[in-house]
C-alpha cells in the first residue's frame, strides 16, 4: 500500500502541477493588474469591518477560519522538509507561489461568495468549488464537475489531510516527553502512552467544537488563531534578532541556492512549490469553503481579505520557520548520493525531516528545553485548528452532496464520527506514508480546482467584472458598497439576485 500511494502521489505531482499552479498565479496576477499589491491597504481596512449575520460570518472570522486550514503542519514541518529535500532555495520557490498564489486566492475566493446559497437545513451560508462550478454556467457536465469535487474533498479533508496534521501532534509530544510506556494497539502496533493521551485530548476538544456547527469553529479560531501565530512569530524574531549578522548571508544563501540548488534545480522548485501549495492552500480550492460563508457587501472584498491570508501564512509564518532553521544550522539536507550520504548534514542523521524536529532543535539552540515545549504548543494549535478546518471543508462538500438526496443531517454525523477515527488513525501511523497520502489529497484538489476556475474565467469572467465593478464603487466614494449580478451580466448568482430583490422591492 506504501509503495502504491508513493507511485500515486508521483504522478499527481508531477511537474505538471507545480507549473500550473505557478502559471495559474501568473496568469490571474496579470489579468487582475496584481490586485494583491494594488489593494494592499484596502485588505487591511476590510479585515476589521465586523458583517457578521445570524447567516454568516464576519470577514475577519471566514479569514480566521481560513487560516486556521492554511497555518498549519506545513507551516512547521513542511518548511523543515522543503529545506531537508530541496535545500534553502526552496524557501524562494515558497515565497514565489505566495505571492502569485494570493492572485488565486482572490479569485476562488470571490467565485464562493458570487455563487453562495443559504443552507436550508441550518439556515447559514455555504459556499466553495463544488457550489461554483455547477451554478457559474450550468449544465450536466459542470454538475457533474461540481460533484468530483466534492467527493475528492471528502475524501482529502475528511480521510487524508486530518492524519497529516494529527501525525505532527503526536511527534511534537514524543519529542518532548518521549513515546512512555508501549501499549499494543490494532490499528498501528506498538504506541506510546503519551501519543495515546495526545490524540485523546484532540479528539475530545474536536467533538466540542465540531458539534457546534460554524459559529463554534469560527469563534474559536478568532481567538486563538491570531494568538498562536503572532506568538510564533515573536519567538522567531528574537531568534534573528540573536542572530542578525547572519541574516545577510543567510538570505544570500536562500536566493542563490534557488537557481543552484544543493538538492538539484527541479528539487528545490518541487518542494518548494509542493509544501508552499500545502501551507498557504492558494488555488488549492479550500479557502473558498468558509470565504463562501462570510457576511459582506461585494463579493471581491472577500476575495481580498482571503488573498492576505496567504501572504500571513507563507510570507509570515513559513518564513518565521525557515529564518529559525537557517539561522540555528539545525537542519540536513537529503540528496541523491550513493550511499544515502547527506548533501549537508548539521544535525543527527536520524531526524525525521518530515516532522518538527528541526524546528523544535531551532528554537532549543536558543530557548532551551522550553523551545521543544514552544513548537509542541505551537504544532498542537496549528494542527488542531486545521483539523477543524478540514472538518468544515468536509461538512460543506457532504451538505452540498447529500442536499441532492435529502440525507443531510445523518451524513453530517457520519463525517464528524469519520473524522474524529482518522484524526486518531493519522496520529499513531509512519508520518511518510500519513504526508504522503495527504500530498494526494492536496493535489487532487488543485488539479481540479485551478482547471475548473481557469475554464470558468475563460466561459464566463465573473471573478474580472466583480473586480472592475468593486474597483470603480471604490473609486466613486460609496459607503455602502452594493452588487448587482444581473446588471454585470453575470448569471445563476441566485443568492445575490434575491438580495437584491429584497433590498428594491
Amino acid at each position: 500500500m506504501e509503495s502504491f500511494i508513493a507511485s500515486l502521489n508521483g504522478i499527481i505531482w508531477s511537474p505538471a502541477l507545480v507549473y500550473l499552479c505557478l502559471g495559474a498565479g501568473l496568469f490571474f496576477s496579470i489579468l487582475t493588474r496584481f490586485a494583491q499589491v494594488r489593494h494592499f491597504g484596502e485588505m487591511w481596512r476590510l479585515l476589521f469591518k465586523d458583517h457578521g449575520s445570524q447567516e454568516g460570518i464576519s470577514s475577519f472570522q471566514a479569514l480566521a477560519v481560513s487560516l486556521s486550514g492554511r497555518v498549519g503542519m506545513g507551516n512547521i514541518a513542511g518548511v523543515a522538509a522543503a529545506i531537508g529535500f530541496g535545500g534553502p532555495g526552496a524557501i524562494f520557490w515558497m515565497w514565489l507561489v505566495a505571492f502569485l498564489g494570493a492572485s488565486t486566492a482572490y479569485v476562488e475566493s470571490t467565485l464562493a461568495q458570487i455563487y453562495k446559497v443559504t443552507d436550508t437545513e441550518t439556515g447559514q451560508y455555504r459556499g466553495g468549488p463544488a457550489y461554483y462550478f455547477e451554478r457559474c454556467l450550468k449544465g450536466p457536465f459542470w454538475k457533474f464537475y461540481g460533484i468530483v469535487f466534492a467527493i475528492a474533498s471528502i475524501l482529502a479533508c475528511g480521510l487524508f489531510l486530518p492524519g497529516v496534521q494529527a501525525n505532527g501532534v503526536a511527534n511534537a509530544v514524543t519529542e518532548v516527553f518521549g513515546p512512555g510506556d508501549l501499549v499494543n494497539t490494532s490499528l498501528a502496533g506498538e504506541v506510546g502512552v503519551n501519543t495515546l493521551v495526545a490524540v485523546a485530548i484532540i479528539l475530545l476538544v474536536l467533538g466540542f467544537i465540531i458539534f457546534g456547527g460554524i459559529k463554534r469553529i469560527a469563534n474559536f479560531t478568532q481567538v486563538v488563531v491570531p494568538f498562536m501565530a503572532l506568538g510564533y512569530i515573536i519567538l522567531a524574531l528574537i531568534i534573528v534578532f540573536i542572530n542578525l549578522d547572519k541574516v545577510p548571508e543567510m538570505i544570500s544563501l536562500i536566493f542563490s541556492d534557488a537557481f543552484t540548488a544543493q538538492a538539484g534545480f527541479g528539487a528545490a522548485i518541487g518542494w518548494g512549490v509542493k509544501r508552499g501549495i500545502y501551507s498557504n492552500e492558494a488555488g488549492q480550492g479550500t479557502g473558498p469553503h468558509a470565504a463562501g460563508a462570510a457576511e459582506v457587501e461585494h463579493p471581491s472584498q472577500q476575495g481580498l481579505v482571503q488573498a492576505f491570508s496567504v501572504y500571513v501564512d507563507t510570507l509570515f509564518v513559513c518564513t518565521a520557520t525557515a529564518l529559525m532553521i537557517l539561522l540555528t544550522g539545525q537542519y540536513n539536507i537529503q540528496g541523491t548520493l550513493p550511499d544515502g550520504q547527506f548533501l549537508v548534514q548539521n544535525v543527527d542523521a536520524a531526524t525525521v525531516i518530515s516532522s518538527p524536529a528541526f524546528t523544535q532543535m531551532a528554537l532549543s539552540q536558543v530557548y532551551g528545553g522550553m523551545g521543544e515545549i514552544f513548537v509542541a504548543l505551537a504544532v498542537f494549535f496549528f494542527a488542531f485548528t486545521t483539523i477543524l478546518a478540514y472538518y468544515y471543508i468536509a461538512e460543506v462538500n457532504v451538505a452540498y452532496l447529500s442536499a441532492k438526496i435529502g440525507m443531510e443531517g445523518p451524513a453530517l454525523l457520519i463525517v464528524k464520527l469519520v473524522i474524529m477515527f482518522m484524526v486518531a488513525y493519522g496520529a499513531i501511523n509512519n508520518s511518510g506514508y500519513i504526508w504522503n497520502v495527504g500530498d494526494i489529497g492536496v493535489g487532487a484538489m488543485a488539479w481540479l480546482n485551478i482547471v475548473g476556475i481557469l475554464a470558468l474565467f475563460f466561459l464566463a469572467r465573473p471573478t474580472m467584472r466583480a473586480l472592475k465593478d468593486y474597483e470603480e464603487q471604490k473609486k466613486a466614494g460609496v459607503k455602502h458598497f452594493t452588487f448587482d449580478p444581473e446588471k454585470l451580466g453575470i448569471k445563476n448568482a441566485t443568492f445575490w439576485e434575491e438580495r437584491i430583490k429584497r433590498n428594491n422591492p
